[in-house]
């Protein structure tokens, strides 16, 4: 039986188009039928992509993708560039998916906004899923109104696997602009660990003097890992 590449990977050449799946199964029709909710990954991916190639249809370049990338985390870290080399997507799919995923990303941000922040925990949530993840350092800080409200997360610096440069007119720049009555200062180890460091902890230190200057008071550093965060003010060192 002869065999088929999918971007490198061997795969055995029988297989069945879309349009020869009943209609029960497939990913479109079954949205229709039963909600978004209820198909896979691999379904919606499949959706987005319209169709495959010559190698296997869309459901079957769907479950590559997912699978050569390490899961719906891995691609959404993916580059448009990383994406359009895999035999059968090209730039058009690539792009269609990026942005399929970064609508993802700014909805879940935007459904986090306007909710209190009242407590280590709150701030913790409303990042830990993203920047859990990152590879690189980065800096954001979480802007409130005067009820503790989220106005915003603003990224404001991003370094390297242990530093990011951060400078104070950065960080007030966005509250300023955004007119935030209180920030909190976030960012991750890309390690896992969440220890802070003696640089974390003089950076809070410098900017939240700066922030007395300029009428904003900095609520809490929260320093994320893998699943796990410090609050640099429960810890005392704020």
């Amino acid at each position: 039986m002869g065999r088929v590449d999918l971007g490198g990977e061997a795969r055995p050449a029988y297989r069945v188009a879309m349009r020869e799946l009943p209609q029960d199964a497939r990913p479109r029709e079954r949205l229709w039928r039963e909600g978004p909710g209820a198909l896979a990954e691999a379904e919606l991916l499949a959706i987005i992509l319209r169709t495959g190639s010559q190698e296997g249809s869309a459901l079957d370049l769907a479950r590559y993708l997912l699978g050569r990338f390490g899961g719906l985390v891995g691609l959404g870290k993916a580059s448009p560039e990383e994406l359009s080399v895999v035999k059968g997507v090209g730039p058009a799919k690539a792009a269609q998916v990026a942005a399929a995923l970064e609508l993802g990303r700014r909805l879940g941000a935007a459904v986090r906004f306007r909710v209190a922040v009242n407590t280590p925990e709150d701030a913790a949530a409303l990042v830990m899923p993203e920047m859990r993840h990152l590879e690189r350092e980065e800096f954001r800080v979480i802007l409130l109104d005067t009820k503790n409200r989220v106005i915003g997360v603003e990224t404001v610096a991003v370094g390297s696997l242990n530093s990011a440069g951060v400078q104070p007119r950065e960080v007030f720049k966005a509250a300023v602009r955004r007119s935030a009555a209180t920030v909190i200062l976030v960012h991750n180890h890309p390690s896992g660990d969440p220890t802070p460091s003696r640089e974390d902890v003089a950076l809070t230190k410098r900017l939240a003097q700066a922030g007395e200057l300029l009428g904003i008071e900095i609520l809490d550093h929260i320093i994320v890992g893998d699943n796990k965060y410090i609050s640099l003010k429960a810890e005392k060192l704020l």
